[in-house]
């Protein structure tokens, strides 16, 4: 599977675009390409690789689960919990741009959004629309929650 494909997949939280283009991203939801789009991970090393974790919150980010975290620099992760379904699929990339599987500002359209993609992944429940992930800002000593 090539990683630049945007795939149409069922997250750990909803139904989403995946993809290591970040800007194909941006055209397909409609949204301005300067908007930071966040990064799935398949393990807490992996997430290493790519920010510093602030050491007070580290258990915290490897004990979470539907939880997307805004690190210091302003870059946000979601790190996917092995008993999810989509850690099957985010595992054989390590690390993907995501979003929900839709227009900017608009409801899921399974006929837009299945025209818009290069690859349909479908398991065993199908595509359904469930709660977001929550949202936390992180820094060195504070932690907020967002959504």
């Amino acid at each position: 599977m090539n990683p630049d494909s945007v795939f149409l997949v069922q997250t750990d939280t909803t139904v989403g675009f995946s993809s290591n283009d970040n800007e194909k991203l941006a055209v397909i939801k409609k949204r301005p390409k300067e908007q930071k789009i966040l990064r799935t991970v398949d393990s807490f090393k992996t997430l290493q690789n790519f920010t510093r974790i602030p050491n007070k919150h580290k258990k915290r980010v490897r004990n979470s689960k539907n939880s997307t975290f805004i690190y210091p620099k302003g870059e946000s992760f979601r790190l996917i919990q092995k008993d999810s379904d989509f850690y099957n699929f985010i595992k054989k990339f390590k690390v993907l741009y995501s979003s929900s599987a839709n227009e900017a500002k608009k409801n899921f359209d399974e006929e837009y959004t299945k025209s818009v993609v290069d690859v349909i992944v479908i398991d065993k429940n199908g595509f359904y629309e469930d709660v977001p992930s929550k949202l936390f800002k992180l820094n060195k000593t504070k932690f907020k929650k967002l959504r």
